[in-house]
């Protein structure tokens, strides 16, 4: 497997990256040397690109599946660790908690845990998959959730629903951001709403990420 590892290789703090379904962590660079220039140890896996709406199961269970098989290669066994996750790296942020995802044809995935999750930090994430009664009935970690308002990939509404996680649920929702907002190098033609200032709002992001993770 391959993963952009940054920080300090035995820190206290894990935080492990997942990103969108694009799956490059290069995408969010800044936003993971912020992280690890504070102490963080960050392993963000890489992953084959695909299209979400034409994924397989296996496309989907690879996500949550690598990012397993990426603390078990780099990260302490007795470190702390925070997932992060855009989009589709959401929702398998979610999986490893303890969130139960039901797929197209109203079947439960069957998905990997992972119980060193204590945060999560989620960025638009694809929470649609977790709307059946009780899919959200086991993740116990505190979230940071941020989504944007011009979203129409993964709606604001699928972030609600994390509110009823028995968890503590901080739910941001930016005005202007769209789905891409969240990535330092978007895909080519994605620009932004008119007046919304990408950089600050990633600078912020960053800082904000940090601090919910708690490094130390």
């Amino acid at each position: 497997m391959q993963a952009l590892t940054l920080g300090p290789t035995n820190g206290e703090r894990v935080v492990l990256f997942a990103a969108g379904a694009g799956g490059d962590p290069e995408r969010y660079k800044p936003l993971l040397e912020h992280l690890a220039a504070h102490g963080c140890q960050v392993i963000a896996p890489c992953f084959e690109p695909f299209i979400a709406r034409e994924a397989t199961t296996a496309d989907l269970l690879a996500r949550p599946v690598g990012m397993v098989e990426a603390l078990r290669q780099w990260a302490p066994g007795d470190a702390s660790v925070v997932a992060v996750g855009h989009s589709i790296g959401g929702w398998a942020s979610l999986c490893l908690a303890g969130a139960t995802p039901w797929g197209r044809d109203g079947r439960m995935l069957d998905v990997p845990r992972e119980p060193r999750v204590g945060r999560l930090v989620l960025y638009s994430p694809a929470a649609g998959w977790f709307a059946a009664p009780g899919a959200l009935d086991e993740v116990k970690a505190p979230m940071l959730v941020y989504a944007g308002e011009m979203d129409t990939v993964t709606p604001v509404e699928q972030a609600a629903l994390l509110k009823g996680a028995p968890a503590q649920v901080d739910l941001r929702v930016v005005p202007g951001a769209g789905h891409f907002s969240f990535m330092n190098t978007p895909p080519p033609g994605m620009g932004e709403t008119e007046g919304f200032d990408h950089a600050r709002f990633l600078t912020d992001l960053a800082q904000a990420t940090l601090e919910f993770a708690g490094a130390p």
